[in-house]
């Protein structure tokens, strides 16, 4: 079947993509494209050629079925070569929207008209790689390199107006956008010249160069671990140093390198499983969600005031409530004084602040969630606070509403049993800072209605979070896997490691901070009162909260932090108390290399992991991986805990797991039956991928 048509207008081929459902460049649509314009450019009876499209987009695309496999030729800078170089010109005329591929093809024209509604975008990032036919060359010399770099950076679509405002198209259409095209690429012929974006060069000035290359050195500074963005900063810089052709196949070569980079692969399987996440078993299309035009956020502290902050930031009213009036009145500063902050960096205008301020209330007492379509409840970590809560609400709330607890461990079934409604109460948490961080854990109690998930599910999206649904448990997914790698940290200090030396092999690993700073950073003090209320012990960070180490806030935890600062230096006292804690253990201090750190960290959160998939708590080993991307800085291009685990070999891990077990004696660190089952098979994690479909 040919995957474009044709048809004429007067002396004008239109040639129409029609490869449903999304015009994805797959290897036919490239053949058959790039025959239909060498046909076009031979035909006397034509002077001009316009692309368009059927369907809801002009081109989504790649084809993802092709990801992986051999290339098929043609490929795409071979069919954009024949569209650049056409004796004839070629207008895009672009709807729906112009993504990776699809942009390509349209930047390979010689004019480009949009609808108003059109999205323009080259995401490559956000698969590990950079555009790889010619994005990086023709873009830049279209609308300058400054302007073109954060567009391919960021990887988020342009509007058509945008578009039109860099340049990047020469027109926008509310009307016959097929017809304007026609109308440019009449004029173009009747020219009989027009400029080939490959040969642009004037936007490529010196002042150009300075501005990208201050952009293209912050970016390095914030993400010098991705290939791909080093990758993406060379080829844009190409387009200042080499020639068109040179700059396109080094471009290539990138890509291409790219493409084989262990790194660059996790990035991709971090795309695919964030698409992934939306799809919740035994909620499907027919479940809709319920309307959610207002909300209520109970407890105006750091976490509830940030909630309220996504409310607004999204367009919805939302009410912020508390028990006094200094409470709300020292919610709605903290809030106010974040915007302000944002104002300043110029990251948010004074008309926007203003507009979303707007839309945050406070108020005195649950009275005032009566009218809430969703209430959040934030307040203290404590049962007996949430059920006093919740059976209060029962009797304020309106029907059908739905009744969220931000919980981070508790156990929701037990909230929702002290109201009439237990299908309308989920819990849904959100991470600090909550209108910072994009994680949402939506936690699905067996009786919650299945319109209520689908409905956190969606308002997780408007939200602009990563909503992933996972099963009640203590600590659900994210922090039930981090209780145990902060378990195997205080094994290792005790066994010989020290907090710096335990950090640094975090760090190096790939994450931001290490566990004991960022313990510091978040407070002591915090992990210690939960130790203590569900009875729990850790000799080191329980002896450093009784002598008032609680971290920074107090300028002493497991570092150091004279004066203020921000970053721990080592601390001799702690040191002497970690040595002091080994020998009345009786334990035989020893050093550990860093990856013997990182291989003790992780493996019994991978162990949890497997046991979490068991139970069905968490729907796909992806799911898993998601959530410590998005909530806990896992980095990006290891893709994961299951999937570096996948990496590292899960015979290797129950290995590890067997041989720490016996020397430690905790029958918590033998393998999970899950581990050993997927060993047995010779299979991995990745193979459960779509046991939830």
């Amino acid at each position: 079947m040919q995957t474009v048509r044709l048809a004429h207008r007067g002396r004008i081929a239109i040639l129409t993509i029609d490869n449903p459902p999304v015009n994805a460049l797959s290897a036919a649509l490239r053949a058959d494209l790039a025959r239909a314009v060498g046909d076009a450019v031979a035909n006397p009876a034509i002077d001009a050629i316009v692309i368009a499209a059927s369907g809801r987009a002009f081109i989504a695309g790649a084809d993802i079925s092709e990801f992986g496999k051999p290339p098929v030729a043609p490929i795409l800078p071979e069919v954009l070569d024949v569209i650049e170089n056409a004796a004839k010109p070629v207008v895009a005329a672009i709807h729906g929207v112009a993504l990776g591929g699809g942009l390509e093809v349209a930047l390979a024209c010689h004019g480009r008209v949009a609808s108003p509604g059109a999205k323009l975008g080259l995401p490559e990032i956000k698969l590990g790689l950079i555009p790889g036919a010619g994005g990086t060359q023709r873009l830049p010399r279209l609308i300058g390199a400054a302007k073109a770099f954060p567009i391919m950076l960021g990887g988020e679509p342009i509007s058509a107006g945008k578009a039109l405002e860099l340049g990047l198209v020469d027109e926008v259409v509310s009307g016959d956008l097929v017809e304007a095209a026609v109308t440019l690429a009449s004029g173009l012929a009747a020219k009989g010249a027009w400029e080939r974006t490959g040969e642009r060069a004037v936007r490529l000035t010196q002042v150009d160069r300075e501005a990208f290359e201050a952009q293209a050195m912050n970016a390095a500074a914030k993400s010098g671990d991705l290939p791909n963005v080093k990758a993406l900063i060379a080829s844009v810089r190409n387009a200042f140093d080499l020639d068109f052709a040179q700059a396109l196949v080094a471009e290539r070569a990138l890509f291409t390198a790219l493409v084989a980079d262990d790194r660059s692969k996790a990035l991709r399987y971090v795309f695919f499983a964030e698409r992934d996440v939306a799809r919740v078993p035994g909620i499907g299309p027919e479940v809709k969600p319920r309307p959610i035009e207002s909300a209520a956020v109970i407890g105006a502290g750091t976490m509830g005031g940030g909630i309220a902050m996504c409310f607004a930031n999204a367009g919805i009213p939302v009410t912020l409530i508390e028990t006094e009036q200094a409470q709300i009145d020292n919610g709605m500063n903290r809030v106010a004084a974040i915007y302000e902050m944002s104002v300043t960096r110029g990251s948010l205008t004074p008309e926007l602040r203003d507009r979303r301020m707007a839309l945050i209330s406070g108020a005195v007492g649950l009275t005032a969630a009566a009218n809430a379509d969703i209430v959040v409840e934030a307040a203290f970590e404590e049962m007996g606070v949430k059920l006093q809560i919740f059976g209060a609400l029962d009797g304020i709330a309106k029907p059908g509403a739905i009744l969220a607890s931000n919980t981070s461990y508790l156990d929701i079934p037990t909230i929702a049993a002290v109201t009439k409604r237990p299908q309308d109460v989920i819990g849904m948490h959100f991470f600090s800072p909550a209108n910072v961080m994009k994680l949402l854990e939506v936690v699905r109690p067996a009786g919650a209605a299945p319109d209520a998930i689908a409905t956190a599910v969606t308002l997780g999206r408007t939200l602009g979070k990563v909503a992933v649904v996972v099963g009640n448990c203590f600590g659900f997914v994210g922090n039930r896997m981090l209780a145990q790698r902060t378990r195997a940290a205080e094994r290792l200090l005790i066994a010989g490691a020290l907090p710096h030396e335990v950090d640094a092999a975090v760090t190096d690993f790939g994450f931001k901070m290490g566990p004991f700073a960022m313990s510091d950073l978040a407070g002591n003090d915090i992990g210690w009162r939960t130790r203590k209320a569900l009875g729990r012990k850790a000799a080191v960070a329980d002896a450093l909260c009784e002598a008032g180490r609680f971290g920074q806030k107090t300028g002493k935890g497991y570092f150091l932090y004279p004066e203020g600062a921000r970053t721990g230096q080592r601390d001799p006292e702690v040191e002497t108390l970690i040595a002091h804690v080994s020998a009345q253990k009786g334990v035989t201090r020893r050093s550990f290399t860093a990856e013997e750190i990182v291989s003790r960290l992780m493996d019994p959160m991978v162990n949890e992991g497997a046991r979490i998939l068991e139970e069905g708590i968490a729907a796909r080993p992806g799911d898993i991986d998601v959530i410590w991307l998005n909530g806990y800085s896992w980095p990006a291009w290891r893709g994961g805990p299951m999937y570096w685990a996948d990496a590292v070999g899960l015979d290797v891990i129950v290995r590890r797991l067997e041989a720490q077990a016996t020397e430690t004696g905790d029958v918590s660190l033998q393998p999970a039956p899950l581990l050993r089952k997927l060993v047995a098979e010779g299979k991995s994690f990745s193979s459960l991928k779509d046991a939830a479909a």
